[in-house]
């Protein structure tokens, strides 16, 4: 039964990464009520359910809200990353969206958040009800409503695996390794043991680099992990993605460079590899992923030293004696467990237009997320025709397969070239830390900055065109 009516000018549908941008950018622009519902009991999407030791794989002041920097904008002292940006953890970012959600938002009279909500709608009407009370509250919104859970990720701790599992095998998601003195069941491990002699792990994104990276870190010997990988996947050489006008123009002059030289797909992406912008982690393998996230030239080197990698693409089933693919079996190894890696992660959904019946963030520029939904708040807020709106922040999507990572980056080329063509979109941009191409004020009179821009407009149109037809083939 509804109890309540709530009345709001912005109904926005999840408290992750881009519905925080997106509002952020909103209310700092417009005088407006917005009314944030998400399922989950505090904001951050799902940093909230991530695994323990997971890091932002970009630099920190790529990642949250415009108005205020996540991190301190520092560069790393000592370690592997000297001389990088920040990365911020798990406990870092949940700690931000929770102050910016609290502090910013709802203590500015300005937002209602809703959380442990779920969102229906029941004909015109739009209804939150909450999972603790079960009361429902309609909610009366004067202007829009936000989709920000459009390319919201599958990950392994609210996804089970896609793969069948026999009742003996103890398969855990990737959260779970970094607390193993609880019993994993089904117990199958050698009398005594306290831990797996081996692990097996499940995924060739990001997730599973991560946990390879950890398991190595802490002392796991790389032969007792068996890599499950279905795909060998291109990522990005973090180096090359910093908040650093220097480092941001060489990476796209670089980019434009190799798609201008590049006679095909796969010769782009080597060229990319030549100038230092991609790796692979076998160098005798062409990649058939390109999700792209960043990694660490250390990170390559201990995912290199796993020489125990199954080839055999995507897993149909695991038993107590072997792991079924589509391409054969391979034996389980004793006392093992299996680490679930496998979530689809990464959304796919059809491209549709930002503005419509409701307003769906996507991605805009070559992927970047949280820069996009804010980029989406400052233009709502600024702009008042649908049209012009969608003229400026069309939707691009995230890749998955090297072709698909062309055609990102040429649909962000092109809506960059959009947006930045308006003057007040420019100045915000360019004082938007979000915005990894951000070039401000004092950067512009830098002559080694004005040499990088003369040679990406050397090579960005002839990169743009040779970029529209690797992305026509087949």
């Amino acid at each position: 039964m509804t109890a309540t009516t709530l009345t709001t000018d912005y109904l926005v549908v999840g408290a992750g990464a881009m519905g925080m941008a997106f509002t952020d950018a909103l209310i700092d622009h417009a005088d407006v009520h917005v009314t944030i519902v998400d399922r989950r009991h505090a904001a951050g999407g799902h940093w909230l359910d991530a695994y323990p030791f997971v890091h932002l794989h970009q630099a920190s002041s790529f990642y949250g809200v415009a108005s205020t920097l996540l991190g301190d904008g520092s560069v790393q002292l000592s370690g592997p990353e000297k001389g990088l940006g920040e990365r911020a953890r798990k406990p870092a970012i949940e700690a931000y969206f929770d102050d910016i959600m609290r502090r910013r938002f709802v203590g500015s009279g300005r937002v209602t958040f809703l959380s442990a909500s779920e969102y229906r709608t029941d004909g015109d009407a739009h209804l939150v009800t909450s999972r603790v009370s079960g009361e429902t509250v309609s909610v009366e919104v004067r202007r829009r409503v936000v989709d920000a859970t459009y390319l919201s990720p599958s990950i392994p701790a609210s996804t089970p695996p896609p793969f069948a599992v026999a009742d003996d095998v103890p398969v855990v998601a990737v959260n779970r390794i970094a607390d193993l003195s609880e019993p994993i069941s089904p117990a199958r491990f050698a009398p005594g043991a306290m831990t797996p002699r081996n692990f097996v792990i499940v995924g060739a994104g990001k997730t599973a680099t991560d946990a390879i990276v950890w398991l190595l870190g802490h002392g796991v010997a790389s032969n007792r992990i068996t890599w499950v990988r279905p795909r060998e996947p291109w990522m990005l050489n973090r180096a090359v993605v910093q908040p650093d006008p220097l480092v941001s123009l060489k990476l796209s002059a670089d980019t434009m460079e190799a798609a201008a030289r590049a006679d095909s797909v796969d010769d782009f992406f080597l060229r990319l590899e030549a100038a230092g912008v991609m790796m692979r982690i076998d160098r005798g393998l062409l990649p058939t992923m390109a999700k792209a996230p960043t990694l660490g030239e250390w990170e390559l080197d201990l995912l290199r030293s796993v020489e125990n990698v199954v080839r055999l693409g995507h897993v149909r089933g695991i038993s107590a004696r072997e792991v079924v693919l589509d391409g054969g079996a391979v034996p389980l190894p004793p006392d093992s467990v299996v680490v679930h890696c496998a979530a689809a992660g990464l959304k796919y959904p059809p491209l549709v237009p930002l503005w419509g019946e409701k307003i769906r963030l996507q991605t805009i520029r070559a992927g970047f997320p949280c820069f996009g939904a804010a980029l989406a708040g400052y233009v709502e807020a600024t702009r008042d025709d649908d049209r012009d709106r969608n003229r400026l922040c069309p939707p691009n999507a995230l890749a998955d397969s090297p072709i698909d990572w062309i055609r990102m980056q040429l649909r962000g080329s092109m809506a960059t070239r959009s947006f930045m063509a308006e003057d007040d979109i420019a100045a915000w941009a360019n004082g938007c830390a979000l915005n990894p191409a951000r070039i401000g004020p004092d950067a512009r009179e830098d002559p080694a900055v004005a040499s990088a821009s003369a040679r990406l407009a050397e090579w960005a149109g002839p990169g743009l065109l040779r970029m529209g037809e690797l992305s026509a083939l087949p």
